[in-house]
């Protein structure tokens, strides 16, 4: 009797092949991604806290949003949008014209996190991408500060 679970990706009991499930099935698809890209964007928007984080964007917050959007779909295991429209997402390459430091990758965790919490992501969810996405942000920065 084997002990792997459906997440793995592995043989069930019955010896029968499972499907990992992604990060984008747990969060709840297309819809939630939105919603959480949505409320990133709007707390950036709204909130003093994340006004560093907010000067590196256009006035126009919608080509953002959409880009964060098709990205993270295809990052958590979804369609692959971005991909699709772009290429290779290239981060780092796409980040280099904005000084991001300490300061900016911190505002950029403490807007996601609480965009997390806001739309009701579990939060054993939360700490996987938490993780997963501070190593992304550490390495966006791109000046000492």
């Amino acid at each position: 009797m084997s002990e792997n679970t459906p997440e793995t990706g592995k043989e069930d009991n019955q010896g029968e092949q499972r499907q990992e499930i992604t990060a984008y099935e747990l969060l709840g698809g297309e819809a939630r991604v939105r919603e959480l890209v949505d409320r990133f964007y709007d707390l950036m928007d709204l909130e003093p806290q994340f006004a560093g984080l907010r000067a590196l964007h256009p006035p126009s917050l919608d080509g953002s949003r959409d880009k964060l959007f098709w990205f993270l779909c295809g990052w958590l295991g979804g369609p692959n949008y971005f991909i699709d429209r772009f290429g290779h997402p290239k981060l780092r390459a796409r980040h280099l014209p904005f000084e991001i430091g300490t300061s900016e990758r911190d505002q950029w965790m403490r807007c996601i996190a609480l965009a997390m919490q806001d739309v009701n992501v579990p939060e054993t969810l939360q700490m996987r991408l938490m993780q997963a996405l501070f190593q992304t942000a550490d390495w966006m920065r791109n000046v000492q500060r």
